[in-house]
Formats: C-alpha cells, sequence, structure tokens
C-alpha cells in the first residue's frame, strides 16, 4: 500500500511539474501590451481607443521588446494585393518593389498577387525569406473592383492561405511603402485609420447613412473613420471580414442600394472592434503634405491622377 501510494505522489509530483513547466513556458512567449506599447510617448495623437486597443503611431512603440519577441515565433505573413486591369501597370511593380524592401524585412512573407494575366507580372529581384503566388481573379467582371478582390481573397483564403500564414494583409495596388513597416502591425484584426478623417469631426464622417442599407451607422454613433486600403489579422478574420462585406453587398442589392466598400468595412469595425489601429502613417495620401502629428509617413496613397 505504502509502495502504490508513494507511486501515485510520484505521478502526481511529474503532473505538477509539467504542467507548470507548460504555464511557464506559455508565459515566457505571450507578450504584453506594456510591453512594447508606450503610449505616454505622443501625448499630441490619440494612442488607445475607448475599447483599450492600441493606436500605432511613431514613438508608441519598442521595436526591440517586439523584435525580442518576434524572433523567437515561427510565424509566416502573407500580404495580398489586387491587381487587373489599367491597375497592374502603372502600379504593381512599384508596390512589390517597395514592400519587398520595406514590409516586415528579415521575417517570413508571402505575396498573393490577384491579377487577370501572368503576362503584366513584373519581374522582381526578391529578398530573402520572401516568396509569391499569382492567383488568376476569375471572378465575373459584371462586379465592381472590391467585389471582385474581396470574392477572390475569401476564396483563396479558403482554398490556399489560411494553412500558409500565421497573418494575412490585404493592402490596394496604389499604395508604396516609403519606410520600414514591421512587426508593429501584428494583430488578430488590424484596421487602418484614414489619414483625412481622423483630422475631422466624427459627426462629418461619411458613414452610410441610409437606414435599411446594411452598412449603415446611426447619426452620434461610431468611433473612428477607417481606410480600406490597408487592413489585416488572422487569415480567419480577415476572412470573416470579407464574408461580412459580401454578404451586406447581397443585402443591399436586394433593396437596390448600393453603398462602397469602405462603408460596409466601417459598419463592420463598429461592430467588431478592432484589437489594434494603424495611425494615418501607414497610408498617407501623397497629395497632401503631412500635418505635424504625421511625423514619420510609413505607406504612401500614390494619386490616380497621374497615371
Amino acid at each position: 500500500m505504502n509502495c502504490k501510494r508513494k507511486m501515485l505522489l510520484l505521478i502526481l509530483g511529474l503532473s505538477l511539474l509539467l504542467l507548470f513547466d507548460h504555464y511557464s513556458r506559455k508565459n515566457q512567449e505571450e507578450l504584453e501590451l506594456s510591453d512594447w506599447f508606450k503610449p505616454r510617448g505622443r501625448p499630441d495623437v490619440i494612442t488607445t481607443t475607448s475599447w483599450l486597443a492600441p493606436v500605432v503611431w511613431e514613438g508608441t512603440f519598442s521595436r526591440k521588446m517586439l523584435e525580442k519577441h518576434y524572433r523567437r515565433q515561427n510565424f509566416t505573413t502573407g500580404l495580398a494585393v489586387f491587381a487587373t486591369g489599367r491597375l497592374a501597370d502603372p502600379y504593381l511593380e512599384l508596390f512589390l518593389n517597395s514592400a519587398n524592401k520595406y514590409f516586415l524585412t528579415g521575417y517570413r512573407v508571402i505575396f498573393y498577387i490577384m491579377m487577370d494575366t501572368f503576362i503584366k507580372l513584373p519581374q522582381i529581384k526578391w529578398e530573402p525569406l520572401r516568396q509569391f503566388k499569382v492567383f488568376i481573379v476569375t471572378e465575373s467582371r459584371w462586379w465592381d473592383n472590391d467585389v471582385m478582390r474581396m470574392k477572390s481573397l475569401a476564396k483563396h483564403i479558403i482554398w490556399d492561405i489560411q494553412g500558409e500564414v500565421d497573418f494575412l494583409f490585404s493592402m490596394t495596388v496604389t499604395q508604396i511603402f516609403q519606410n520600414n513597416v514591421g512587426v508593429e502591425v501584428l494583430g488578430e484584426l488590424v484596421a487602418q485609420l484614414h489619414g483625412w478623417w481622423y483630422f475631422k469631426d466624427r459627426a462629418s464622417f461619411p458613414y452610410e447613412r441610409r437606414p435599411k442599407s446594411a452598412a449603415y451607422i446611426p447619426f452620434g454613433q461610431g468611433d473612428f473613420y477607417y481606410d480600406g486600403a490597408f487592413v489585416g489579422g488572422t487569415p480567419q478574420e480577415v476572412l470573416n471580414l470579407a464574408e461580412e462585406y459580401l454578404n451586406g453587398v447581397i443585402h443591399d442589392l436586394g433593396l437596390r442600394l448600393n453603398s462602397s466598400y469602405e462603408k460596409h468595412l466601417n459598419k463592420y469595425f463598429f461592430l467588431r472592434k478592432p484589437t489594434k489601429l494603424l495611425s494615418p502613417e501607414y497610408n498617407w495620401d501623397a497629395d497632401f503634405y503631412p500635418p505635424p502629428q504625421v511625423q514619420y509617413v510609413k505607406v504612401a496613397q500614390q494619386s490616380k491622377r497621374r497615371h
């Protein structure tokens, strides 16, 4: 009996030791917000939302702490870009070259290029840890670009992307990276603040105001106005967003309404709060000189009027 009791105590002790080791390792792997996010570094801007999500500006994060954490993680990030028709010729090569140089440098990235023909694929000298895949867009041209883009993205997340990457970002091809965009952008559900509307009063935000639309946000409600040019998170979160947008479009078509992708996006983020917000530094309109708050433009939105 004593032998059995000793054996049970030994097994129990080993189990507790393994459990302690498991939670110890887990705690070591987790990165607390306070470890890397320093909101007091930018008292001139909004750095934390009412639901306590960080708003990432230059000067609010510790690149050293983030790098230390993510260098230990075995992760891959996807970057999806949609370039069909006239969008491919003037923009795609600039976008890919700049992203190759500045997006998550030193980490594994898969570029998902959605286009209508291989002929327009530019020749890029890819940096280490970079690879690309081309998806030919087969969606009907009856849909506008935003619907085609999100239908194609949703389909390929399900068929290809979700098993290959841990994080996924979708960007418009009219953007060009100008400075390093690193691991500070990674998160479960990441939204981009609109550079123009960030500096305006909420009452003037161009939300969808028709009550019957799926994108409707009543007057007096809403948090920020988000830009659809840069959005990301886990593949599942990006898929949820795409599917919700497409369902909203179908709903509105049944009522003979037509609301923009950006308005549906703002409704989605109104209901499903993003876990991280990117400041206007990550998508600044190149036609405008940045205000003092935008100290460091990471990504510039190119003007379509120039092409």
